[in-house]
Formats: C-alpha cells, sequence, structure tokens
C-alpha cells in the first residue's frame, strides 16, 4: 500500500503537469474506479468535463485537484492504483481504468489499477478540503502539524505504539514500512505501551517519523514491485536505505544482530532483537 512518501511524489508530479490546465474529456473504462463516486460513472465524466484544476493537495494518503476553486476530484491509490501521464498518442495501458484529456492538447492523465482497490471521486464543495477527508489527521511533514498536540494525545492513548502509528485519526500518512523505520531508529519495540511514553521519548520517536517520510519523499518512496511508479512511470528507490521493514535475517545496521519478522495484524513488523528488545511483561 502506498504511504506518504509515494503519494507526496505522485502530488508533486500531477500539481507539475495538471495544474492550471482544463479538463476536456473525461473516460471511464472500468466503473470499479469511480465506485466512491455514486452518482455513477457518467455523473463523474460529465461534472469533470470543462473544469480547470488548481494546486494539487494531499492528506494522508489521499489526493484532491480542486476544481474551479470550488468542487474537487479525490484519488486514492489503493494496493497498485497509478495515477500517469501519457501523450494522447501513447497506447493504453493493460489495466487503465479512467483517462482524462486537457483542452490544450498535452498529456493526459490516466488512473491505471491492476487491482482496482483504489479510486476517483468528486466531492462537490470540497476544494479547499473534501468533507470525505476531514476526519484524516494531519502528517507530521505539514507545515499546520503541531507536536505538542500530538504528544499528548499519543500519550493518552492505551494501546501499542506502532498501532498508533498506523492510526490515521491520530497521526496520517504514516504505514507499516514507515513505522517500522522510525521504531527502529528510535530504539522502540512496537509493542511498547503508549501510555508509558516518557515526552522526550516521543518527541524523539514523532523526530524519526518525521525523518524517515521526509527522506522517503526525496528518494521518491519505496518500490517493492512494479505497481508504485511516479507520475513518469518512475520507481522510488529508498528501499536501499531501509534499515528494518523487508529485512528479516539479515544484519541489523547498528549492531549486527539479525533482524526478525514478528506477525502484526495480518501483516509483518521487522525490528531489531538486541536494539528494540521486547518491552517485559508488568507483573
Amino acid at each position: 500500500m502506498p504511504e506518504l512518501p509515494e503519494v507526496e511524489t505522485v502530488r508533486r508530479g500531477l500539481d507539475k503537469w495538471v495544474s492550471g490546465r482544463r479538463i476536456a474529456t473525461v473516460e471511464v473504462l472500468h466503473p470499479r474506479a469511480v465506485r466512491r463516486h455514486v452518482a455513477g460513472a457518467e455523473h463523474f465524466a460529465g461534472i469533470l468535463a470543462g473544469r480547470r484544476v488548481g494546486a494539487v493537495m494531499r492528506r494522508g494518503k489521499y489526493l484532491w485537484l480542486p476544481l474551479d476553486d470550488e468542487d474537487a476530484l479525490i484519488g486514492h491509490l489503493g494496493m497498485s492504483g497509478q495515477l500517469l501521464m501519457q501523450p494522447v498518442d501513447a497506447a493504453a495501458e493493460l489495466h487503465l481504468r479512467v483517462r482524462l484529456t486537457f483542452d490544450d492538447d498535452g498529456p493526459e492523465l490516466r488512473f491505471v489499477d491492476q487491482r482496482t482497490f483504489g479510486g476517483l471521486s468528486v466531492s462537490l464543495g470540497g476544494a479547499v478540503l473534501p468533507g470525505e477527508l476531514a476526519h484524516i489527521a494531519l502528517d507530521p511533514v505539514d507545515p499546520l502539524f503541531v507536536d505538542d498536540v500530538f504528544v499528548d494525545r499519543l500519550r493518552k492513548r492505551r494501546t501499542e505504539v506502532k498501532r498508533a502509528l498506523l492510526d490515521q485519526t491520530l497521526i496520517s500518512g504514516v504505514g507499516n514500512i514507515y513505522a517500522d523505520e522510525a521504531l527502529w531508529r528510535a530504539r522502540l519495540h512496537g509493542v511498547r505501551d503508549t501510555s508509558q511514553l516518557s515526552r522526550p521519548v516521543a518527541r524523539r520517536l514523532l523526530g524519526h517519523v518525521r525523518d524517515v517520510l521526509n527522506e522517503a519523499i526525496g528518494q521518491g518512496g519505496t518500490s517493492f514491485d512494479a505497481l508504485y511508479v511516479n507520475v513518469n512511470g518512475e520507481s522510488g528507490y529508498f528501499e536501499r536505505s531501509l534499515n528494518a521493514y523487508g529485512r528479516e535475517g539479515l544484519p541489523c545496521n547498528r549492531c549486527g544482530s539479525p533482524i526478525r519478522r514478528e506477525a502484526f495484524m495480518n501483516r509483518s513488523s521487522f525490528s531489531c532483537p538486541k536494539c528494540q528488545p521486547r518491552p517485559r511483561l508488568a507483573r
């Protein structure tokens, strides 16, 4: 699942290529791609035609394109969604779901999604912030994010610290990969109780989360397969900088101990058994 760095990389590419352009035509090739637009594919296409796109925005793992400073086109990549800029005469991709052309005859925007878990929809009146995304918390690279508020809310939770990092109502954009990486840097095991974190430890963890996200954005995100690419079809290369995630059995880059893998919420967590010992059970 693309996380904040991957989605931010796509947002920046879209902002460069579509901001200020006017949509000419919209073609929906698979209805599932617009299933969240409850008025249907025909309404979706009709309401977009003729609209001018503003500066592309993001909240957590969601993107939106303001339309004439009024409505918004929301995009979510899901597991395999891609938003690609392609020449108008380029051959259609195998899993092309939605195609948007522009009135300047320049590159068109294509939504490609192999597994069809992602999707597009229009939010009426959602140009500033779509109501569908209002419940999602700010992310730590957002200039409006307030560190003290996050630290206070984190320490009031009675849950495991990794579960808290994945809670999009507490802090958005952090998924499995970057949670593991931040916890490795902070030398914390993911099952640590958030209520037991001191303020300095919580602040240090937040700093590592922010650093990991910014570094990953700088490297175009993490690509483990061909499904995540930027708007130009290029893969990210933060995978080369991973210290924990996906490195089961490989030596820890800090102490040399073999990285362990543990089951976590139908997924996997990766950590160093020496640098990130499991907390002792209370007696």
